[in-house]
């Protein structure tokens, strides 16, 4: 099916790949459906749900069937589109969703089922028994589902991710983009076109038309070389943009090397684009008839662009089926191919039917059915004479072309439907800075596509207020689109609409009969345009179909939802540079490398990479090396980086009552120099966290976060200053990833300090500037260890080497640097909160903190807080446990128990949040909630773990284990 001549493949180049074990010949230039079609492969796949033979139905992104898997082993690739992937030698190419091949597929017994697997029918068949489901439904029906298979293994291919920014992004290749390009780039703007294809040019590469006299193809591969040649273009191939998003950022898949046999295979683009002008051209629909889904049955404006781009002839007796006059270009080129086409179309006095063609015509025909199992053999035809059966291998259908409105869809933008082209056309200013030109916009000739991509950059330019440079708009033709509407060919049979889902005229007519009238219910009942092409080919025809069946207009049903991406992208792409990791962003201290360098094993916290525990020589578990940390602050000194505290500078005349408003106890009373502990309380007036206030200076503070809230807390603070208190004159900035800080804790604290910066004396809760080295930085003398402790902050630059020249003097002191293992440790043993306690369920009083909440002033969730109920004996108190036996055992999400009592549900009496081994004490301490805590102290309880099979006889104590009087940190 190879033509002798022409296309645009280069015939210098023979390639060869394979497709199901069978070598396949082809050229350079050619995608695998190209090659196949020139091959006679017609059969390329199975449907999802019937598994019925599929073929290739398009020539580009917006394919339905055509969905193949790409390599082997772990580069296994699936469900790529045949007509985009291009060949190159060695490539594996297999079918899809058939066992055990494609030609025998044990599953096509489905479409005998098919009257009994209507559309629904699941959500009616799989609700009894309700024993079945996890049993039996969902393990069959999950092992039935999906198309391709992954591997399983790491793939290790590469994709990188990358930014772009300019004034002008053009979107789509063809006439209308490379006229907008070449007009934008004369006047100086810096351009990136993009173009999903390899080369560009768009439907001028399919057509035979001329271009100031010259083939279209021969204009834009002219252009494109200007364009290639002005420094300020850039000119992107093989890159989709896949989607549209707030201030001018859209996100651009590029295809790097997957033609190829090695190399990068995608890049992830975010491009910032002052202006945008989009030209992604239109896409051919079908007419859904009886049978309209055999391989063969082909888009005409796909036919005609594998005879004149690719020289591959999809067919020899060829009936071309429609109801627009594109029909007649496409049996014109067809003759010229060698074929012999016979044009059936269904307006009863169609104009270009009385210009003398080369081929035959019949008006007021259409197509009520088809033959032919694993491939189109013969096509049914209603004419103005009868029903006539004619051979056929080739089936071109056009029921008119969509506009390819999606990316103007993307901010919410809805499209807007035009009665001359039978369509929906993009909304004006749906994306702001983003014009329409081309196709795209409903013009539907070469000559008017050039011409608006002319106006469109003029616009864009007159926005970016650059002065426009003459430049001539080429000729080419020009002519009216003309069409008649026709959506549904009624007669005996299966009319298919969405044909990779599976989903039919009749479906479609069950959802609106059973009240899924609206577009979007019955998109989701029959999951039509839900497939990987998301019904870019069948989605208006489904909403005619809809329309018809609830007694609305077209417009009236509308459109659904257009999202992102507009082609599928691959996550690899879109999350290049995380092989290996996980989901979340990784963010790392300063110290991250020194601590990696000690052997320190990483946990998360809080989005955070922190030392879990430094480990020495002999020590083989983490225990070991926990405990000696402990010792070592309790004895010596330790260094710890927790610049990991969310960090707000607060500054303003109104800093002091703004923080009075967040916070439950007074920070208006904190004199400079001073820093004080801060509760929050949520709205509800539970507490949301806590944390300390510094104030620097007049009108200035400092307030710390939780690692784990530091984020909540910054957004607390813009609502409230922006919803809650806008009358107070105060600013404040997130400034946690500008400063590292060092705590420096136990008793020869202050000896590592004084070694780098002079004498040092500082009272407790205090704060100062501070100078080391000739870097100034800021001194605190808080502790959450108990232990005489300071932390020490200074501009992030500095922190790897402040670090390092910490724990050098801390070591020379009997000391060195201790993990989150440890520093959980002492803050048990000290009765310090962190997030376990402080979960979102418990209040001041709770934590034994009520006292806190001053009655001197209102904050926020003060009066919340006071509701009955939130206060009394009746709520869990925060109290300490410490086991009776000195082996006994505290695990954190433990239930608490009275002595003697069953361990069930009922008689729960609180919990256990935070435990862990103390060898201060030579046991296992513990937090907790307890009913009527404060008042039990003393008593004997019984601690349950049922899931890991745990007793333990525990006394009730308050939460500070060691040093309760503050001595020890206040010294």
């Amino acid at each position: 099916m190879r033509l002798a001549g022409g296309g645009l493949i280069d015939r210098g180049l023979p390639l060869r790949f394979r497709f199901d074990g069978r070598d396949i010949d082809a050229y350079q230039g050619d995608t695998v459906a190209s090659a196949l079609i020139a091959a006679g492969v017609r059969m390329v796949g199975r449907s999802f749900k019937y598994h019925r033979p599929r073929g290739i139905v398009t020539a580009g992104s917006e394919e339905p069937n055509a969905l193949v898997t790409v390599g082997e082993g772990a580069a296994r690739e699936p469900n790529v589109r045949a007509t985009v992937q291009e060949v190159f030698n060695g490539l594996e190419v297999r079918s899809q969703n058939a066992w055990p091949s494609l030609r025998w597929d044990a599953m096509s017994v489905n479409d005998a089922l098919a009257p009994m697997l209507a559309a629904g029918f699941y959500y009616k068949t799989f609700m009894w028994p309700r024993a079945f489901w996890e049993g039996l439904y969902e393990p069959v029906i999950r092992r039935a589902a999906g198309l391709g298979a992954l591997s399983g293994e790491a793939d290790p291919g590469r994709s990188e991710t990358a930014f772009a920014f300019c004034d002008l992004l053009v979107i789509g290749g063809g006439p209308a983009g490379l006229m907008a390009a070449l007009t934008a780039a004369e006047a100086g703007a810096d351009v990136i076109l993009a173009d999903e294809d390899d080369r560009m040019g768009g439907r001028l590469l399919a057509v035979r038309e001329e271009v100031d006299g010259k083939p279209g193809a021969e204009w834009a591969k002219g252009a494109v070389t200007r364009l290639a040649a002005m420094p300020n273009v850039r000119l992107m191939t093989r890159t989709t943009v896949t989607g549209a998003y707030d201030q001018g950022t859209f996100g651009a898949l590029e295809r790097v090397q997957r033609h190829r046999a090695q190399g990068l295979r995608d890049c992830f683009w975010r491009i910032a684009a002052k202006q945008a002008v989009l030209c992604a051209g239109a896409l051919e629909r079908g007419i859904a008839f009886p049978d309209n889904d055999r391989p063969g049955i082909m888009m005409a404006g796909a036919v005609q662009a594998y005879a004149n781009r690719w020289a591959a002839l999809p067919g020899q007796r060829v009936v071309l089926f429609g109801n627009n006059d594109s029909l007649y270009d496409v049996a014109s080129d067809l003759v010229d191919a060698g074929a012999d086409p016979a044009v059936y179309d269904s307006r009863a006095e169609p104009e270009r039917a009385a210009e003398g063609q080369p081929f035959a015509v019949h008006a007021g025909a259409q197509v009520v059915g088809t033959t032919g199992r694993r491939g189109l053999e013969r096509v049914r035809i209603a004419t103005v004479r009868g029903l006539r059966e004619v051979r056929a291998d080739c089936l071109c259908v056009s029921g008119g072309w969509n506009p390819a409105v999606h990316l103007t869809c993307h901010m919410n933008g809805r499209p807007v439907w035009d009665e001359a082209i039978q369509s929906f056309i993009p909304q004006e200013d749906a994306i702001p800075g983003m014009r329409v030109a081309g196709a795209a916009g409903g013009v539907f000739s070469t000559a008017g596509c050039l011409a608006s991509g002319f106006e469109a950059a003029k616009g864009a330019l007159d926005a970016l207020a650059k002065r426009v440079v003459p430049v001539a708009v080429p000729r080419a033709r020009d002519g009216h689109y003309r069409i008649s509407p026709l959506w549904v060919v009624e007669g005996p049979g299966r009319a298919w609409l969405d044909q990779q889902n599976d989903v039919t005229v009749k479906d479609v007519r069950l959802a609106a009969q059973e009240n899924f009238t609206s577009v979007e219910h019955m998109k989701r009942y029959t999951t039509q345009g839900m497939a990987p092409d998301q019904g870019k080919g069948s989605n208006v025809l489904a909403l005619a179909v809809l329309a018809d069946a609830t007694g609305r207009g077209i417009p009236e049903t509308g459109t659904t939802t257009f999202r992102p991406p507009y082609v599928p992208v691959p996550i690899a792409a879109m999350g290049a540079g995380g092989r290996g990791h996980g989901f979340a962003p990784e963010r790392f201290t300063t110290s991250h490398r020194a601590s990696v360098a000690r052997g320190a094993p990483m946990i998360e916290a809080g989005l955070w990479y922190r030392p879990s525990y430094f480990p020495v020589a002999g020590e083989t578990t983490w225990r070991e090396s926990c405990d000696r940390e402990v010792r070592m602050v309790r004895e010596a000194v330790g260094i710890c980086d927790v610049s990991t505290l969310g960090k707000i500078d607060v500054q303003g005349p109104d800093a002091a009552a703004f923080l009075d408003f967040l916070y439950c106890n007074l920070m208006s009373e904190v004199g400079a120099g001073r820093v004080r502990y801060g509760l929050m309380l949520r709205e509800d007036g539970f507490v949301m966290d806590d944390g300390t206030c510094a104030r620097l200076g007049e009108g200035h503070y400092l307030v710390t976060t939780t690692t784990a809230a530091a984020g909540q807390v910054m957004r607390y603070m813009e609502f409230a200053a922006q919803v809650l208190r806008p009358d107070l004159n105060v600013r404040f900035a997130s400034v946690t990833d500008q400063w590292a800080q060092f705590a420096v804790a136990g008793p020869r604290s202050r000896e590592v300090l004084e070694s780098l910066t002079g004498p040092v004396d500082l009272p407790f809760m205090a704060c100062a500037p501070v100078e080391m080295c000739g870097v100034a930085g800021r001194l605190f003398r808080i502790s959450f260890s108990g232990e005489h402790s300071y932390e020490i902050a200074v501009p992030s630059r500095y922190g790897d080497a402040l670090f390092r020249l910490l724990v050098a003097q801390s070591e020379g002191l009997g000391g060195g640097a201790y993990g989150m293992e440890a520093l959980n440790v002492l803050r048990i043993e000290k009765g310090f909160l962190t997030h376990a306690e402080l979960h979102g369920r418990t209040t001041a009083f709770d934590l034994g903190l009520g006292r806190m909440v001053s009655d001197k002033k209102e904050c926020i969730g003060k009066v919340m807080a006071a509701r009955p109920g939130l206060n009394g004996p009746e709520r869990e108190h925060l109290v300490g446990l410490r086991p009776l036996a000195e082996d006994g055992r505290l695990l954190a999400g433990a239930h608490l128990f009275a002595e003697g009592a069953e361990a069930i549900r009922e008689n729960s009496a609180g919990y256990v949040t935070s435990a862990g081994y103390s060898p201060t004490f030579g046991h296992d301490l513990a937090l907790g909630f307890l009913a009527d805590g404060r008042a039990r102290h003393g008593e004997v309880i019984e601690m349950v773990d049922h899931l890991r099979d745990v007793r333990t006889v525990c006394e009730v104590t308050g939460p500070v284990f060691f040093d309760p009087e503050g001595g020890r940190m206040r010294g």
